[in-house]
């Protein structure tokens, strides 16, 4: 590959497959885009051990890393591994203090632990638990997105998230964020580049955006 084309990683949201990226379009010339998928995790996994396994899958030096919500949170665990020209997250967030209240309290409680995710098989459950109850008119369209329904999968991301320890932002992170996210609320972030209406599932729905913005951004 010529060393002017840039690697380009791109890492989906809890339970989502890679073809949330499937209008992601960038500058052949410039850029050669690359789907990350997420693996069954092994037995009390730390994500630090979760991500080393996922660079088994990056197969160039200094790629950009672009990921989406709690794809966005492995993406800067990965970059603590490997040497990257630039991390991008969306829809996600930088450190456990920009985390909602209500996940925090289920880290207090451990609630999370309780969570009946075996119910979540039922890929309208799925949908609506990790897109939000907004898209019930639309859920046909957002299963095809959804097929991680492993409930150790499952289990294991929902644990991860809400007691992820990162204190400090990584530097360099870029952070897009839309200001109408459910599931990370925008009153609770910092630094970060802000979409007007932009929700939890822009990357689908707001695609243009990216695809004019994107290689500026990794410029």
């Amino acid at each position: 590959m010529s060393q002017q084309v840039i690697p380009v990683y791109l890492m989906p949201g809890m339970a989502a497959n890679p073809t949330i990226f499937e209008h992601i379009k960038l500058p052949e010339h410039q850029y050669q885009i690359h789907w990350l998928e997420w693996k069954i995790p092994e037995n009390n996994e730390s994500i630090s051990s979760y991500a080393k396994r996922i660079c088994q899958d990056i197969k160039h030096d200094n790629p950009v890393l672009i990921g989406v919500s709690f794809g966005g949170i492995l993406v800067q665990e990965i970059s603590k591994l490997i040497n990257t020209k630039k991390v991008i997250i969306v829809s996600s967030v930088k450190t456990k203090h920009e985390l909602p209240k209500r996940m925090k309290l289920l880290k207090a409680t451990k609630a999370y632990k309780i969570l009946p995710t075996q119910l979540l098989s039922n890929i309208d459950l799925l949908a609506k638990y990790a897109f939000g109850n907004t898209i019930t008119k639309r859920i046909e369209l957002y299963k095809k997105y959804l097929s991680v329904s492993d409930k150790n999968y499952l289990d294991w991301a929902i644990e991860q998230v809400v007691c992820w320890e990162q204190e400090q932002p990584i530097d360099g992170v870029v952070h897009i964020h839309g200001d109408n996210d459910l599931v990370f609320p925008f009153s609770n972030l910092s630094d970060c580049i802000t979409i007007k209406g932009g929700t939890h599932i822009m990357i689908i729905n707001r695609y243009r955006w990216f695809n004019q913005n994107l290689p500026k951004l990794i410029a």
